[in-house]
């Protein structure tokens, strides 16, 4: 009996993440990484989460070493109910809220919730290459809608629609990988469609803070649609490493199945580290730290912006995003960015091929490029080794 027939066929249907498997070529010395989702460490407010470190042991002691509630700390919960209230109207209580281990782990219990094999499930094209792993254990039935300038495409969302669909998944805000944004006459058509629909809607919003441009948009379906969720997460915000999620929704009954799933899972979600993040966000003024935050991604993105400029060919066309952490380059047609990677590692500059963040498609002319992860300088240096390759093509 080989291997191959102990493996459940959830795996066996769950594609490795790219981003990982290349991380450590990424991070050989002299290359240039474009390629991992991550913050600026200079954003990481490392004294002030050392003095809520100390502040907690001497104020909490032995109970931010104990274990805890499944649905997580209450306080934290208060907290981010009462910005969603300040920020978008939000009438939410503690009881909406669920503390996940980052927002990845709320895919994951998602899918385990609403998926039976065979499902269907709504995604963009191309969308976050982790929610297609989440979701793959449960081997749905993907539909892939084009992600426009707009955001999802109206007409083919409705065509979708009349097939089995259990949920819709979306990043409204800088979406990963392209960093576009849905306009506010896509997000009304859109709840216009799924108000007619039982179907739930997911909005991911993990870079919806990190805006340097323009004016702030309402959610499509939360506080409107009854069957919303929406993610968040102080990944982006505050520190990836304490893997400090959260999901939001008003359905209870979806709720008290999140929540047995999660119980299942992990039990909660690190105490130690909630207790550390509330008592940072109660000491100290976030939207200060996400306004420094947000200067420097703006001088980073718009960087990356003019180095494409003057070096990339003008064959070549990319997304303008107005904050996250990304942006999305197109090649010209027959041009593989998975044949483009390896010769790139040469040049000593990685990114993402665009293959990842689709379902079925594979040798795409498309890849991701972060900027908020190297310095100025760094990112004209790789964007123009980047450069002298796409020219020798």
């Amino acid at each position: 009996m080989g291997m191959e027939t102990l493996l459940s066929e959830g795996i066996k249907a769950t594609p490795p993440s790219f981003v990982r498997s290349i991380l450590k070529a990424a991070s050989e010395p002299g290359v240039i990484s474009f390629a991992g989702g991550l913050p600026n460490p200079v954003s990481f407010p490392q004294e002030e989460l050392l003095a809520s470190m100390e502040r907690i042991v001497k104020t909490y002691g032995s109970t931010v070493f104990q274990y805890s509630i499944t649905a997580g700390l209450p306080e934290l919960r208060q907290y981010i109910a009462d910005r969603y209230h300040r920020i978008f109207g939000l009438n939410l209580s503690i009881d909406n809220i669920i503390i996940t281990t980052g927002s990845q782990q709320a895919l994951d219990l998602i899918g385990k919730v609403l998926l039976d094999r065979g499902d269907g499930v709504i995604v963009e094209k191309p969308t976050y290459l982790a929610a297609i792993q989440a979701f793959s254990m449960q081997q749905p039935t993907f539909y892939l809608i084009t992600l426009t300038e707009e955001g999802m495409n109206p007409e083919e969302l409705e065509n979708a629609l009349k097939n089995p669909v259990k949920f819709i998944y979306a990043i409204p805000n800088f979406q990963n990988p392209t960093g576009l944004t849905y306009s506010a006459g896509n997000r009304e058509r859109i709840y216009e469609i799924l108000k007619k629909h039982e179907v739930f809607l997911i909005e991911d919003d993990p870079y919806g803070e990190l805006r340097f441009e323009g004016e702030r948009l309402p959610y499509i379906g939360a506080g409107k649609l009854p069957n919303s969720i929406l993610l968040g997460t102080f990944s982006k915000t505050v520190t990836p490493g304490m893997r400090i999620g959260f999901l939001i929704s008003e359905n209870k009954e979806l709720l008290k199945h999140i929540f047995v799933a999660k119980e299942a899972s992990d039990l909660h979600t690190n105490i130690f580290a909630q207790y550390l993040i509330w008592d940072y966000l109660k000491n100290n003024d976030l939207d200060i730290h996400i306004a420094k935050i947000t200067e420097l991604y703006r001088k980073q993105a718009h960087a990356m912006m003019e180095a494409i400029d003057r070096y990339f060919p003008p064959t070549v066309k990319y997304t303008r995003p107005h904050g996250g952490m990304f942006l999305w380059v197109t090649l010209p047609e027959g041009v593989s960015t998975m044949s483009l990677f390896p010769k790139a590692l040469e040049k000593g500059v990685a990114f993402v091929p665009g293959d990842p963040f689709y379902t079925g498609i594979r040798n795409t002319n498309t890849m991701r490029l972060n900027y908020t992860n190297a310095d100025s300088e760094t990112i004209t240096e790789g964007i123009r080794r980047l450069g002298d390759l796409l020219k020798e093509l």
